[in-house]
């Protein structure tokens, strides 16, 4: 009891040295030893649960299968940070989903046999609400991010995301699927990683309860450990309001040359009303601001036109709700040489492929009752469930290749390459639930 005792301590001590000291070192932790639960004051361990022995059955130790989803927490400084995990069990066969921050895909039902273990990386984007401008967070000579004391400025978070672990201060892991098994984390910094800076509303934001989902948190699971994703997008917002919310300052704070930043906007920019407001002054005026900070930085940017609402016409056909929208967004492309991807085009042959029954499947409609907490029918037009925004992320990838983008050469080796016309068969997509949910609509329509 008592080198157990030692040995929890260990774990929670080296956590807490390397997050109270400002900067990140190389952190490991090791699940077949004692963990303890995640706290301000440790900095480091299990979360949302009050239970020690998550990391017992997660480890494989015990004959238990883990039937929730299991976190863990780690408090880091901003940046982008590689993740090394061995998954696998000794003692059983597992498979094993991760997910980071607000339910971010990172890989999908990895499959171990008994006794086999498989190393895998990826690199998480974390971030708190502060700038620091110029790019103040420093490396010293072993490319160890510093964090300076005061920021410029600061995000300005709609109140939904308070308390968010999109805006934390603490990288969070989700360990889930129908029998997960991981032996061991490592978290380090990671500096060279091209960088895919996501910008937009509800259908791209990182979704943090179910049913709800949008293409951007299920982006990065096509991608190597060459890549992160850093998913900027909230819902209700629009090109403007996202510059005036200081959102694209604090991207181009963390930015280097060489990295990406991607916009979908037009779902609510096509709700302003008043002088100036619509597709062609306002809206462009402000696609044409994030096309000239990126470039100043350096930075690559590729529009995507926004996806399609499910209203069908009679023939079956979908109805453009979007209006000049879509067309004043290739226009600036066009203007600006900036590479575009046709979205709205893709998802409306999506849509019409599955037909105006079958499209429900790619959206929040679900008949009261489906879930245990669900006391209402839910019959969303707009925002996708997490098949819905799983496919609307392959139609990035393909808008990408279709671009001959450079991106494409940091695919993982099992992507396949998807048609919008033949979409994959939705009762056939094995999403693990997490244990976040609220009926509650999100903002923008």
């Amino acid at each position: 009891m008592r080198r157990n005792i030692l040995t929890s301590l260990l774990f929670i001590a080296m956590a807490f040295s390397a997050a109270t000291q400002g900067r990140c070192q190389v952190l490991s932790y090791d699940f077949n030893r004692p963990c303890g639960l995640y706290s301000e004051s440790n900095g480091a361990g299990l979360d949302f649960t009050d239970s020690p022995v998550l990391a017992e059955v997660l480890s494989g130790r015990s004959k238990t299968v883990a039937e929730t989803p299991v976190y863990f927490s780690v408090k880091v400084p901003d940046g982008n940070y590689r993740v090394t995990v061995v998954l696998g069990s000794k003692k059983r066969a597992a498979e094993t989903w991760v997910r980071a921050e607000n339910r971010r895909l990172m890989l999908q039902g990895v499959k171990t046999k008994r006794g086999e273990l498989r190393t895998v990386s990826f690199v998480v984007n974390k971030r708190t609400p502060e700038i620091y401008q110029n790019n103040q967070i420093t490396q010293n000579s072993q490319n160890i991010p510093s964090t300076p004391k005061t920021p410029t400025s600061q995000v300005k978070i709609k109140p939904g995301e308070v308390g968010s672990l999109t805006w934390d201060e603490k990288l969070t892991l989700e360990f889930c699927g129908p029998a997960p098994s991981v032996q061991s984390v490592k978290i380090e910094p990671d500096t060279t990683a091209v960088t895919l800076f996501l910008c937009g509303n509800s259908t791209v934001v990182d979704q943090g309860k179910e049913p709800w989902a949008s293409w951007g948190q299920m982006f990065p699971r096509w991608f190597n450990d060459k890549v992160c994703v850093a998913n900027y997008g909230e819902s209700g917002l629009t090109a403007a309001s996202f510059l005036v919310q200081l959102r694209l300052d604090k991207i181009l704070s963390e930015i280097k040359a060489g990295d990406y930043v991607f916009c979908e906007f037009g779902h609510n920019d096509e709700k302003e009303k008043g002088p100036g407001r619509g597709a062609w002054y306002h809206y462009s005026v402000g696609l044409k601001t994030f096309v000239d900070r990126v470039r100043e930085k350096g930075g690559n940017i590729i529009f995507c036109t926004p996806t399609v609402r499910r209203f069908f016409e009679n023939d079956g056909t979908i109805r453009n709700t979007h209006g000049d929208f879509p067309a004043a967004m290739k226009a600036v492309a066009e203007r600006e040489n900036v590479p575009c991807i046709d979205l709205n085009a893709t998802t409306k042959t999506l849509f019409e492929t599955m037909g105006e029954e079958g499209s429900k499947h790619l959206l929040v409609h679900y008949k009261k009752g489906t879930f245990p907490w669900q006391d209402k029918d839910f019959a969303d037009n707009t925002h996708f469930n997490p098949f819905g925004a799983y496919e609307v992320s392959k139609l990035i990838v393909m808008g990408l290749k279709q671009l001959q983008s450079p991106l494409v050469s940091f695919l993982n080796s099992d992507w396949q390459d998807f048609s919008p016309s033949q979409p994959d068969d939705w009762q056939a997509f094995p999403w693990p639930q997490s244990k976040f949910f609220d009926g509650t609509k999100p903002d923008g329509n």
